[in-house]
Order: structure tokens, then C-alpha cells, then sequence
């Protein structure tokens, strides 16, 4: 046995933290597991440069906040001797008995198996942890504490491998977490996924988070302390504290509702913890009994717990303040089993499990995989089976040539088409599904596989909104209806015929009525408003028409188109060369978009002039009425703060950002590129002068995109 005084920081750690549950007798086991752990790893070293033997030590410290079992944080320290080091699972059950052996072999890697794609051998690996799971579901404790000290440590590897882990631990392992109850776990592998899968989203929301909580921390003190008098009042015994959002819950919760950040952080939340469930009810009346209450925002999640366990009051209140606030309410059981789940009903002396909730609920989902496996083909197959138990909110459908698209429950068939692509969605005259043809509106199911039928005289109708389901295709809809509609269309058209006419020495005047309405009876359009619609989105060449209007050609002068900004959506800017007034600049007409505004530096103009029949002249007039995106690369110093400090300048000098990304950076220095909002060049300028006078910037310019 090592001398206490030998042993590693880390361990004396973990020696202390086990000695708060756990018998000497049953510590010592664990000390020499150490002992056998440092001696297999000895001389193997970590990416971060630390002796390996310090992950596996994590690992089981993790096991033992949850206050697992001995043979548990055992199996945790040994958990990487199989795959790694010469020690076979024989010498491990001979050393510490099967139980151990066992769970350290259900947590082993297949490095040694051959797959035909990495995507399989990843399939092969989920299933034979899912099924180890149904043996003792100990074994994916283990697994989720090594991914999350992994996730912890992750700085070490390549940009690739971190976005690669990161994104598994976002797809699987923090979705299991969640299905076994464990919140306080989840939260982290979903936080550390988010933070290197979209570092910059997930910085940009964290410091936010923080200017937000900081603005507001006596409103929240406010209305904690007039909840704890109102509990006190009824004879309610608890703790009230304050819920902290996580930048991933924050961003989860603006892609699924299309939020803003704004709104997603007006609230404020709280949670109450009590002694027992008729506490809960008194605290549910005494909370609706200080704050009106939130019509149909109510839910009961302790008469109706959730798949994984999970027991708590919900409700939404209306502030003073005029902002809403979020409450939980649970017993200090239900709390434990919310941030612990299955792990949390583990009983310590037997190592047998009880009749908790959460622990029963999760050995259920965990037999019923057992008996998908039993009827798919391969493991492929059974990792999209469980996934979709995962995720029970998403469904996940086929294209036909195999690949998955997930989408959220109740999508249909629309949905899926606008999820390929925007176009796709505003063409799609007939959806199959598994061949066969239905209706646009049909709620798609898991597994199905969908095939999109479009055609190019096919629009989408306001109709559509009654029944599509996702906020992208309900956007796109609603745009192309929005351009269909506007009037501002109809003049854009009427300006773009009578300049075209104009270079032809004519006016509209000059053409004669039935000539004008045999034009429109050829091309199938009712209307002259129709014509000028469809020159406005492109969909009819300007010059051609003006040459069957006018077939006799004069001389005359065309007059250049003006920009004000103000145009509507038939008129929109080069996101690849992002024009402002003040640019020398010429217009594009693009099939269904309408007016494309380019810099005459554009490096695509030289493509679009070999289409002259679709190039328009156009100038800036003389007032502008709208805010222009420009794209800005400052080189900064590579500092702590300088993002905030940079963004402080651009909002000095009155404009907006609405995008930022760091394509790459360096111990010195860092690359930031920003798309902000400007009036005119000569605003541009003002905003570029004030960058450079901020003393952490080294270089700022102009760039095309």
C-alpha cells in the first residue's frame, strides 16, 4: 500500500470525499485500485501532458460526489486498463472480484474491432454500451463521468477532434444523461458541448448572460425576498434560489421558438424546495396568491412525473416588474432526483438498486431497447431507433437516398421540403411518402422516408401557414408571399418597363391598348399589375418585353433606377460584395429574387455582365432610407475582454453588430470578422476611425463579404 504521503493531490481528494459515505474497509479497495491503475499506466501521459493515471482518478471523484458505491469508483479508476495497458479483466476480477471486472469491461472500447466506416464502428460502440447499460446500469454512470471530465479537458485536442467529441457529447451522451434524470450532469456535458462545438455563439451568449444578471440582480433579489415573506407567512418550510440559465438552454430555446436573446432572458426564474408534496400545493397557492399567475402556464409534473422520473410544480407568474417569473417547486427528494436521477436512488451498502422512480423508469427504456436490437437489421439501424427515444421531441425521416433529417414532432410533409431547402419548399407540388403520394399537410412519423416532387410554376399560398410546423418554413412562406404582395413590387416593375421604353425613344403611353393586352394574354397574365410583378422579381426579362411593347426603336435615354433603402424585399444587397450609398454600384435582375445590388468591384459583376439583358443601371438617391450591412476584419489583440471592448467602439460610433466570427487566432493575436450596420460610407468611416483608436485593435478594413 502507498504511504499517504506519496499519494497524488487528486487522490488524497477523492480519499477525503470517499470517507464522507463510505466504510475504510471499502476506501481501501479503491486505494488499491489506484495502486494498480498508476502501476498499468505508468509512463502513459495525457494530450494535456498530466500522468494518465490523474483521468481515471477524475472520473471515479466525479462517481463519488454522486455518491456511488465502492465497486463503482472502483471499476472508474480502472476503467481504461483493459484497452490501454497490458491488464487483462482476468488479473481485475482475481484482484477485486467480478462485480468490478464486469463493470470496467462494459465500459471498454472496440478499438480492437474492425468497421467498415468510422459512423458504424461509433453505431457498434452505442449499442454495446446501451446493452451493458440493461446489465448494470452502473456502467453508463461510469461512461458519462470519463466523457465529462473528457469534455473538461478537451483544450488539448485539435479544432477538429473538439468540434467531432463535442458534437457526440451533444447528439448522445448528454441526451442519455437527460433520459436517466441526471440534470446537474447533463447540464455540464451540454454546456462544454455547446462551448466547443459553436465557440463563438456560446461566448458571445455567456457574456451577455452575465451583463444581463449583473443589470439585474437587486429585481431579483426583490422578488426572492418577497417570496420567502409569502412562504413564511403560509407556514411554508423551504430554500428559495435563483435558477441560472445555461448558454446552451438560452440557445436551445431561441432556435426552437425563434427568439431573440432579449426575450429569451426577460425572466426571471426561481426555484423552491420543500419538505413534502402537500408543501409543494401550499407553495403552488402561496406563489399564485403574491403574483398573478400566467393563463396555461401551468404544469404538474408530480402527478404526472416525466419519462426519466422527474417531479416537479411548474408555473409562470406575472411581475411587478412586467416581466415573467419562472417557478419550480419540488421536495428536497424530487430536487435530488432531478440533479441526480438514477443515480441518485443507488444504494450504497448492496450495491442493489430501489424502487426509485427515475431508476425504475430508466431500467424500462432500457429493456425495451433491449428488445428493439432483437428485431434491427444492424447497428446502424438500432442507433437511430434509440435515438429517436432520445430525443422525444425531434422525429428523424429519410431522404431517398438515406440521409437522416430531424426535424420536430407534428412536421410535415411541408416542413421536411422547406428543411432540404428554401426553394425546394416554395416549389413542392406533391410529397411521397414510402411511395406513396399524400397530402402537403401529413404529420410525418420516425423512419419514414420522404421524396419531394417540385415544380417551377408551383408558389406557396397563405394556406400553407395553416399547417407547416417549423419557424424556417413558416419564415419562408410568409417572405414569398410578402414579396408577391407588396405594392412596392408593382412599382418597382412599373419604373424598371417605363425606363426600358424610355431607351427605346417611348413611353407606356405610346403603346397601343390592344397590343398591351395581347402581350399580357400570351404570357397568361390578367393584369398589367401582374406584368409589373413579374419584370420586378425577374421572372420576365425587362428589355424583352420593352422590345415586343416598342418593336420600332428610337433614340432615347434610359433612366437610371434609384436605391433608397426602402424598396421592400424585391430589392435586395450582394451579401458577397455588401454595397452602402456612396459605392459605385449596378443592378442585377435575378429570376424570383427581382433587383440584386452589387458593388461595381464585385468580383462576380464580371459573370453578370455576360447576361446584359438582366443588368440594370441603377444610382443611390439622393436620401436613403434604411441601415446597410458592411463587413468589417479587425486584427486584435489576443486578450481577455477584447471582444467586449471591440463591440463597446462599434456601438460608440452608432452602429449595430449583427454578426461576429473568429476564423482563427493565436496566443498573440486574434482575427474577428464583423457584419455591423451602417447608414453610408461615410459612416463606415466614422465607425472604422473609432476601431482604430481602440488601443487593443492592431488593424481593422473593409472586406467583400
Amino acid at each position: 500500500m502507498l504511504a499517504t504521503s506519496s499519494l497524488p493531490e487528486p487522490v488524497l481528494e477523492l480519499r477525503d470525499l470517499l470517507n464522507t459515505y463510505l466504510e475504510p474497509d471499502k476506501v481501501a479497495v479503491i486505494l488499491r485500485a489506484f495502486e494498480v491503475g498508476a502501476e498499468a499506466h505508468e509512463g502513459q501521459t495525457r494530450k494535456t501532458g498530466e500522468p494518465y493515471i490523474l483521468h481515471p482518478v477524475a472520473v471515479a471523484s466525479i462517481l463519488a460526489k454522486l455518491r456511488m458505491d465502492h465497486h463503482s469508483v472502483a471499476a472508474a479508476v480502472l476503467h481504461d486498463t483493459i484497452e490501454d495497458t497490458p491488464l487483462t479483466k482476468e488479473e481485475i476480477h482475481e484482484s477485486f472480484g467480478s462485480e468490478v471486472a464486469e463493470l470496467v469491461d462494459g465500459v471498454t472500447k472496440l478499438d480492437k474491432m474492425k468497421f467498415r466506416t468510422r459512423q458504424e464502428a461509433d453505431a457498434e460502440s452505442f449499442r454495446k454500451m446501451l446493452l451493458a447499460m440493461s446489465r448494470d446500469l452502473r456502467v453508463i454512470f461510469i461512461k458519462l463521468a470519463d466523457r465529462l471530465h473528457n469534455m473538461r479537458t478537451l483544450g488539448a485536442m485539435s479544432p477538429q477532434s473538439r468540434r467531432r467529441i463535442a458534437r457526440e457529447t451533444l447528439e448522445v451522451y448528454a441526451p442519455i444523461a437527460d433520459r436517466l434524470g441526471m440534470n446537474e450532469l447533463k447540464s455540464e456535458l451540454e454546456d462544454l458541448g455547446f462551448a466547443n462545438y459553436h465557440p463563438w455563439r456560446h461566448n458571445t451568449i455567456a457574456e451577455h448572460v452575465q451583463e444581463v444578471t449583473g443589470n439585474r440582480e437587486e429585481v431579483i433579489e426583490s422578488i426572492r425576498k418577497a417570496l420567502v415573506r409569502k412562504m413564511s407567512e403560509t407556514g411554508v418550510p423551504c430554500r428559495i434560489i435563483g435558477r441560472e440559465k445555461t448558454p446552451y438552454s438560452i440557445y436551445r430555446k431561441m432556435l426552437a421558438r425563434d427568439l431573440s436573446f432579449s426575450e429569451v432572458m426577460d425572466v426571471y426564474a426561481f426555484r423552491i424546495v420543500t419538505q413534502s408534496e402537500p408543501h409543494c400545493y401550499m407553495a403552488l397557492g402561496a406563489a399564485h396568491a403574491l403574483y398573478q399567475p400566467r393563463p396555461g402556464r401551468f404544469k404538474d409534473y408530480i402527478a404526472l412525473p416525466k419519462a426519466n422520473g422527474y417531479q416537479s410544480l411548474h408555473t409562470v407568474l406575472s411581475s411587478p416588474y412586467g416581466l415573467p417569473v419562472e417557478i419550480q417547486i419540488r421536495t428536497e427528494e424530487m430536487d435530488i432526483t432531478a440533479e441526480k436521477g438514477a443515480a441518485a436512488h443507488w444504494q450504497y451498502k448492496s450495491g442493489e438498486t430501489n424502487a426509485g422512480t427515475a431508476q425504475v423508469r430508466a431500467r424500462e427504456w432500457l429493456m425495451q431497447l433491449v428488445d428493439v436490437q432483437r428485431h434491427t437489421g444492424d447497428s446502424l439501424e438500432f442507433l437511430d431507433g434509440a435515438k429517436s427515444d432520445l430525443f422525444p421531441d425531434e422525429i428523424f425521416v429519410f431522404t431517398p437516398k438515406g440521409k437522416i433529417i430531424d426535424l420536430r414532432r407534428n412536421a410535415t410533409a411541408l416542413d421536411f421540403a422547406y428543411a432540404i431547402h428554401t426553394d425546394v419548399g416554395n416549389h413542392t407540388r406533391s410529397v411521397l411518402v414510402d411511395k406513396t403520394e399524400v397530402p402537403l399537410s401529413t404529420r410525418l412519423d420516425h423512419g419514414q422516408t420522404v421524396e419531394v416532387v417540385t415544380d417551377p410554376d408551383t408558389r406557396p399560398t397563405p394556406e400553407w401557414l395553416d399547417f407547416v410546423a417549423t419557424a424556417k418554413a413558416r419564415t419562408a412562406i410568409r417572405h414569398y408571399i410578402k414579396s408577391l404582395e407588396s405594392k412596392d413590387t408593382v412599382r418597382l416593375g412599373l419604373h424598371m418597363l417605363e425606363s426600358a421604353l424610355n431607351a427605346r425613344g417611348h413611353t407606356l403611353d405610346d403603346v397601343d391598348q390592344e397590343q398591351f393586352d395581347a402581350f399580357l394574354a400570351d404570357n397568361q397574365l390578367e393584369r398589367q399589375e401582374d406584368l409589373f410583378r413579374e419584370l420586378a422579381l425577374g421572372n420576365l426579362l425587362v428589355k424583352v418585353v420593352a422590345a415586343r411593347l416598342a418593336p420600332e426603336a428610337g433614340e432615347g435615354k434610359a433612366e437610371a433606377l434609384e436605391i433608397a433603402g426602402s424598396e421592400g424585399s424585391v430589392v435586395d444587397f450582394g451579401a458577397c460584395c455588401h454595397p452602402i450609398p456612396g459605392d459605385a454600384i449596378m443592378g442585377y435582375v435575378s429570376a424570383g429574387k427581382g433587383v440584386v445590388v452589387h458593388r461595381t468591384t464585385c468580383r462576380n459583376v464580371r459573370e453578370l455582365r455576360k447576361h446584359p439583358d438582366r443588368c440594370l443601371e441603377v444610382r443611390w438617391a439622393a436620401i436613403t432610407h434604411s441601415l446597410f450591412p458592411v463587413a468589417l476584419r479587425v486584427i486584435s489583440q489576443n486578450v481577455p475582454g477584447s471582444l467586449a471592448n471591440i463591440s463597446g467602439s462599434i456601438n460608440e460610433a452608432g452602429s449595430n453588430i449583427e454578426k461576429v466570427e473568429q476564423p482563427e487566432a493565436n496566443p498573440e493575436t486574434a482575427t474577428l470578422w464583423f457584419t455591423i450596420s451602417v447608414e453610408d460610407r461615410d459612416h463606415m468611416a466614422r465607425v472604422i476611425r473609432r476601431l482604430r483608436r481602440n488601443r487593443v485593435v492592431l488593424k481593422v478594413n473593409r472586406v467583400a463579404s
